[in-house]
């Protein structure tokens, strides 16, 4: 089944997919750094909320609230030209580095916004780069925990009302992460993204076509989540 076009719903987060192409999107510590001072750049001038963020070696992941219908775009586009321009000088190479444009979907925060936060910061454990999130230092997970401050991240509303204090949330945060992934739900949310599935209850997702005033979900799949076998090529995206 072919992807749908990207949507977007006023006020609510979409997760956010950008894949490499043949090889590593990342070859040295500099390339991490200069994509996030891209992303923040981009972030600030298409008015882009990032409240979680994973930079892997061949795929990108973010958990984003746009402030109108083309903020990701223009931020997404941003970051890939530039960053593609200097990588490659850098590099001495040619032609792109990402598979395509990105794909993203709208969630429904009450739901997923968290698990999704847990998905994108814990992702480098599942691909087996790190055995402790917190030791991979390309995630959001050390400012999610209070390890560090990323200053382009603006925390959601779901997150802090995590505990009435910053160590509050830190900790719950932790606590939140201690707890095994269900690998169906996270499949559910990647497989979501890649195809431009909505992501959420029969009602919100209701809620969120009307809102949008579009079908956001395959009709076949409307009344029902959706299980989709991990596409071919695409197992480290989670």
């Amino acid at each position: 089944m072919t992807r749908l076009a990207r949507h977007y719903v006023p006020e609510q987060p979409q997760h956010v997919i950008l894949q490499g192409l043949t090889g590593p999107a990342f070859l040295d510590e500099g390339d991490y750094r200069y994509f996030l001072a891209c992303l923040a750049d981009a972030a600030r001038v298409a008015d882009l909320a990032v409240h979680a963020w994973v930079l892997m070696p061949d795929a990108v992941q973010f958990l984003v609230t746009p402030s109108y219908e083309s903020s990701v775009a223009m931020a997404m586009q941003a970051v890939g030209r530039r960053y593609v321009e200097t990588f490659n000088r850098r590099h001495g190479r040619r032609g792109t580095v990402w598979r395509g444009g990105y794909c993203a979907t709208v969630i429904e925060p009450d739901r997923y916004f968290l698990f999704a936060s847990q998905v994108i910061d814990h992702a480098p454990v599942r691909n087996r780069l790190v055995a402790e999130p917190g030791s991979y230092p390309w995630s959001s997970y050390t400012h999610h925990v209070g390890l560090r401050s990323d200053s382009f991240i603006k925390d959601h509303p779901l997150y802090r009302a995590l505990g009435d204090t910053p160590f509050e949330r830190h900790q719950a945060y932790r606590e939140l992460g201690a707890q095994p992934l269900d690998e169906l739900e996270v499949d559910n949310l990647i497989q979501s993204t890649l195809k431009g599935w909505v992501l959420g209850s029969a009602a919100y997702c209701e809620w969120a076509a009307q809102t949008a005033n579009r079908r956001l979900m395959p009709l076949l799949l409307r009344d029902r989540p959706p299980r989709v076998r991990t596409a071919r090529g695409l197992a480290r995206v989670g």
